[in-house]
């Protein structure tokens, strides 16, 4: 047994009050001489020995009293554990990601463990709280009451062995006090799996939130299926995940304009529902479905812009251009081709990708004008002659910081190898083919180095290279010298050039996902660009080129939906952003399985179990119970003890 308030034990000293009284009250009768009469001496006699022991109980009753009462304000108690005097600190990670909007007992998971944590702990009570894109560090209920109350949704979900890190980040250095770390979250199964390190310091309490219903339908994607002339074939893919087997009207919206309503009929759980718009409209679209699941999911966000040709320049010496001219046609491309001594140079700087197509000797005019167009941003594409001046391409290729050429190859070799996990080619072929038409080239150039190889030749030599939108073949690719214009590879590998020299608009794109959007503006000296909606306005990183401007869009904006590309007040464009779909599969971890783990069912009941580490069991009402006992027991010898 211990007190609590032990240094009220002094107030026993108080015991020797009574114990003076007493011996004050049973002090030595006097004799007094009386006639000799044996009964009255024998009465005397009896009278003496009660009054004594009457005495001697009102006394033990009153000590007792005093000794209860005293012992009753030091506050006795008996720990329930051995840590019950070390100082708690809790933390608590709330999973605030978009699968917490699951429907539960008692509202969306989330809400529902907000409510739990509110009134499960006292208002003054200090803890430390976290989210994925919050942290609240020693704090109290009470003052972060209304930020939990108004918890948004995110995106942006962590790991839960990042959670477990973070958590323990924001511990204190002292080592003497209990650590408690709770998780909670619906523990939705991810791609690092569940891995979360164990630490003696820390007791870790896991708290899985369950929802009522396993099933949610998804709108995943937006693509172009098709287009023609007049119309263009906008396909959604719809997910359904569970066992949902009911039609799910599917609505296309231009701004707030209802344009058409299909429906997604699933007999996997995959359905593509189509719609046909004007191919030449510009559309701020949005699909909508009605969905009991989650709620983050049923609605998508696409644009439709105008678009604008890409500008392509080639440049040669009277060189066979027929197959560019079929590559970069005019419903996509703006291509020109001249002659080098009849280029007008002010074309460059205007253009957003150049082929230097067999030149024989690269000027010191023009290699100036060719840097100065990549640093502005320009893709360059060097085809070399069978004669080339090598000290005139290395002079030029060594300030595009590429691989210089070193000799030439007189040996027929065959193209044969493919880098499909290069940026210039991924996910242009539907497989790996590996056994194709082999092209080949009768001569070729050798390089200094492998600068990230496009194609390569059968000795694993590279036939094509780039980096940093520098492109460089090995060999010349005229029908003399090679048939690489008539092989299949010929259209994506250039097709992709031009593509990317100018990186347009997409349908949409993903939030929390680095990507770069060039806008096609000439802005002034002091202007910059903004992402605009009806709530925000954003700056984003940018690079300013002379016909275009490059943003670069990674952690804003923050929410989905439609936002416009402005130059002051001048609107250039929309862009759709939409969040990432991982979390609509609602599949979870089975924590029943995992060793090593605590799990409670509630967080009301992972707080009470912390809470239990500090209970005691009080005895003090006992001894308030004792001491009235004897107070009653006083009286009575008082009253009726004759």
């Amino acid at each position: 047994m211990q007190f609590k308030h032990p240094e009220l034990l002094y107030a026993l000293l108080l015991l020797i009050i009574p114990i003076l009284i007493h011996l004050f009250q049973l002090r030595r009768f006097q004799k007094v001489k009386f006639t000799n009469v044996k009964l009255l001496k024998q009465i005397n006699l009896q009278t003496r020995k009660s009054s004594k022991l009457k005495k001697w109980l009102v006394l033990f009753t009153r000590l007792s009293i005093i000794g209860f009462v005293v012992l009753a304000f030091a506050q006795p108690f008996i720990p329930n554990t051995s840590n019950y005097n070390k100082a708690q600190e809790t933390v608590i990670y709330l999973d605030n990601s978009f699968s917490m909007q699951a429907i539960g007992k008692n509202g969306s998971l989330l809400n529902e463990a907000i409510q739990n944590l509110l009134t499960s702990l006292p208002n003054d009570e200090k803890l430390s709280v976290f989210t994925n894109d919050n942290v609240f560090k020693n704090t109290s209920i009470k003052a972060i009451k209304n930020d939990l109350i108004a918890l948004s949704f995110s995106h942006s979900q962590i790991g839960y062995q990042s959670a477990y890190l973070k958590g323990k980040q924001l511990f204190s250095d002292d080592n003497s006090s209990t650590k408690n770390l709770v998780l909670v979250s619906d523990f939705q199964q991810q791609n690092e799996g569940f891995n979360i390190p164990t630490d003696s310091i820390i007791n870790l309490k896991l708290v899985q939130q369950k929802p009522n219903i396993n099933s949610n339908i998804s709108v995943d994607s937006v693509y172009v299926k098709s287009t023609n002339g007049e119309t263009l074939e906008l396909a959604a893919v719809i997910r359904t995940f569970g066992d949902i087997k009911n039609d799910v009207s599917v609505s296309l919206f231009n701004n707030e304009e209802l344009l058409a309503k299909n429906m997604a009929s699933f007999v996997s759980n995959t359905s593509e529902v189509v719609f046909s718009v004007p191919n030449n409209a510009i559309i701020n679209g949005k699909l909508t479905i009605e969905d009991g699941g989650l709620n983050y999911d049923n609605t998508f966000y696409f644009n439709i812009n105008e678009k604008p040709k890409i500008k392509v320049l080639s440049i040669s010496d009277e060189t066979d251009n027929g197959f560019l001219n079929r590559i970069y046609t005019s419903d996509e491309f703006e291509f020109l081709n001249f002659d080098l001594d009849k280029l007008n140079f002010n074309l460059i700087p205007n253009q957003n990708l150049l082929i230097l197509n067999e030149v024989r000797n690269i000027s010191d005019a023009l290699k100036l004008a060719l840097v100065e167009f990549k640093k502005d941003g320009g893709s360059i594409v060097i085809i070399p002659s069978i004669d080339a001046d090598l000290d005139s391409y290395n002079g030029l290729l060594k300030q595009l910081n590429a691989v210089l050429f070193t000799d030439a190859n007189n040996s027929a070799k065959r193209i044969t190898k493919i880098n499909f996990n290069h940026p210039l080619l991924e996910n242009t072929f539907y497989s790996q083919v590996t056994n194709f038409q082999y092209p080949k080239a009768e001569m070729s150039f050798t390089f200094s180095g492998q600068n990230n190889p496009i194609l390569s030749f059968e000795d694993d030599t590279p036939f094509l290279t780039g980096r940093n939108e520098v492109y460089t073949f090995a060999a010349p690719i005229n029908k003399t010298n090679s048939n690489f214009i008539n092989s299949q590879l010929i259209v994506p590998v250039l097709y992709n050039m031009g593509l990317q020299s100018l990186p347009l608009a997409k349908l949409y794109y993903q939030l929390g996902t680095k990507n770069d959007i060039a806008i096609k503006t000439t802005l002034g000296q002091d202007d910059i660009l903004t992402l605009e909606s009806t709530n925000s306005s954003v700056i984003p990183l940018q690079k300013t080129y002379s016909t275009s401007v490059v943003l670069q869009v990674d952690e804003f904006p923050k929410e989905a939906g439609i936002l416009t590309v402005k130059n002051n007040d001048l609107s250039l464009q929309n862009l759709s952003f939409n969040y990432p779909r991982h979390e609509s599969q609602l599949a979870y971890f089975n924590l029943e399985d995992m060793p090593n783990v605590n799990i409670d069912n509630s967080l009301i009941e992972a707080i009470d179990s912390i809470k239990s580490n500090t209970n005691v069991n009080a005895l003090w009402k006992w001894f308030v119970i004792f001491a009235l006992a004897f107070l009653m027991i006083e009286m009575f010898l008082l009253k009726y003890l004759k």
